[in-house]
This record gives C-alpha cells, structure tokens and sequence, in this order.
C-alpha cells in the first residue's frame, strides 16, 4: 500500500534561509552565525548559532524566528541552542553576505585582526580604509564608532558626501 505521506524542506535548508533580525538582507548563514543543524533520535530538530558578539540582542529574535520557520515547515520540537566556541569572527561572513551588504550601502568589514598572543586593548581606533558603498572611493572619514547597532559605525564619504555604516571587524 503505498500513502502520501507529506514531504518537509530539509532542516538545514529552512534554517538557512532564515533572515537576520538586524540586517534583513543578510540570512543568519550568510552572516556566519548559523553553526550546525541536526535531528536528533527523537526527531527533535536542533540548531546551534553563535552571537556576534557578547549580549548581542538579536539573539532571542533568531531563536524565535528559526524556530519559527521550521515549525511552519512541519518540525514539531525544534531546539535552538546558543554556542560561543568557537566565537563567530566578521570572517565567518560568506561572500555572498559581503556582497548583499555593500549592496545595501553597508560597508562589508575587511580581515579581522588576528593576534595569537595576549588581547591588546587599544585606546584609540585603529585607522583603516573603508570604501564607500556607493561611489567606491577610498576617502572617508569616521564620524561615529557606533552606528544602530554596536557592531557598526557610521562613515562618510569625502567625495560623494553620502554617510553609510561600516560593521566593525571582530
């Protein structure tokens, strides 16, 4: 006897195509904090994501959201769990990410500092290059290290005189 027994999207698949909380054109795999997806024995559909950084408010916002989507999408139990290590870097974001956030007029962050020895605490920002999003120039200037979120700044381009966000390299 043969039944119809309704199909379900991939876990993984829903989950990736879950959008950032905080920069929409993004989804949570595209910014890197999207780590694994399982099913586990019990059928218990179970994610792990890591924070930006440290108190990240959007954390709750993706829990509900992935959790969700893959309910919608025929997982009954779904367990979103929150894992620090290894800690997300602004590396993890996938170039795809990188390009829909310059595509949005935001600043893609550059390498992140990698430093095998003890943390430095800078007093002073470091001086980077950050090209403009809109015009492409290299002549900007920060006008403040914090932009609507604590993981971006706001720039200015010197030569089309349009301000953008940058998001900070972690």
């Amino acid at each position: 006897m043969v039944t119809d027994a309704p199909t379900r999207p991939d876990p993984r698949t829903v989950a990736e195509s879950v959008a950032d909380p905080e920069l929409p054109m993004l989804t949570l795999a595209d910014l890197g904090v999207l780590r694994d997806v399982e099913t586990a024995p019990d059928g218990t559909v179970v994610v792990s994501i890591t924070p930006t950084y440290s108190g990240c408010p959007a954390m709750d916002a993706m829990k509900v959201d992935l959790t969700r989507r893959l309910q919608r999408a025929g997982y009954g139990r779904v367990d979103v769990r929150t894992v620090l290590s290894p800690p997300w870097s602004t590396d993890d974001i996938t170039p795809a990410g990188r390009r829909a956030l310059a595509e949005h007029g935001i600043a893609p962050p550059g390498p992140a500092p990698r430093d095998d020895g003890p943390v430095l605490v800078a007093l002073q920002p470091r001086p980077r290059q950050v090209d403009c999003p809109q015009c492409g120039s290299a002549d900007t200037v920060l006008v403040s290290q914090f932009s609507s979120t604590a993981c971006k700044a706001l720039r200015r381009c010197s030569v089309c005189a349009e301000p953008f966000e940058h998001i900070k390299e972690l």
